[in-house]
C-alpha cells in the first residue's frame, strides 16, 4: 500500500480532467452551492467509473475492483484483491497512466505475494532496449519490460515521456 507519482498530463484521455477541475474550484469558492457540489462528485464518480472500465479491458485478474477519484487533487484511489503481485502493480498502472491522474493511492491487496517490481517513468528518449539496459545491465531484456506491461502496450517500440513502465525483478 501506498501513493504513487505519475505525470499528470500524459496518459490514456478517458476523461475530460480540465472538467473535474473547474468543478472542484467551483465547489471550493462557493461551498454552499450544493449544485456545484453536486457535479463535482457526479464527475469524480464518472471518472472513477472510466478508470474502472478501463482496467476491465485489460482483463487483469482481480475481485472487488473499486476505484474512487478525487479531481481537486487528481488523486485516483483503487480498492480490490488482486491474483498476484504482476496483475496489482499492472492495474496500478492502469489507474496513473490516466491523463488528469497525478497520485494512485493503492489501497489493494494480493491473493498470491510475489516480489514487488519497480516502476520507471519514461523521458524522452528513451525505448525499452536502453530502460531494459539501465536496469538489468543488457538491452536485449526489453521483451521482459514489454512482456510485464501487457496489455497496456501494445508494441515495444509505443512508448511515451511521462509514462510509467513495471520493471519485473529478473
Amino acid at each position: 500500500m501506498g501513493l504513487f507519482d505519475f505525470v499528470k498530463e500524459a496518459g490514456e484521455k478517458l476523461f475530460r480532467s480540465q472538467d473535474a477541475e473547474a468543478a472542484s474550484e467551483a465547489a471550493a469558492s462557493q461551498p454552499d452551492d450544493g449544485d456545484a457540489r453536486a457535479r463535482l462528485s457526479e464527475m469524480n464518480r464518472s471518472a472513477g467509473e472510466a478508470i474502472e472500465a478501463y482496467i476491465a479491458t485489460q482483463s487483469l485478474p482481480v475481485t472487488g475492483l473499486t476505484v474512487t477519484f478525487d479531481g481537486a487533487t487528481g488523486t485516483a484511489t483503487v480498492f480490490g484483491v488482486a491474483g498476484d503481485q504482476a496483475s496489482k502493480e499492472k492495474i496500478l498502472l492502469c489507474c496513473g497512466n490516466v491523463a488528469g491522474v497525478a497520485r494512485v493511492n493503492d489501497m489493494m491487496s494480493v491473493d498470491q505475494g510475489a516480489p514487488e517490481g519497480m516502476f520507471y517513468t519514461v523521458v524522452a528518449g528513451d525505448n525499452l532496449s536502453r530502460i531494459a539496459k539501465l536496469h538489468y545491465d543488457n538491452p536485449n531484456k526489453y521483451m521482459v519490460i514489454f512482456e510485464a506491461n501487457k496489455p497496456m502496450l501494445t508494441h515495444p517500440d509505443k512508448i511515451y515521456p511521462g509514462q510509467m513502465l513495471r520493471i519485473p525483478p529478473l
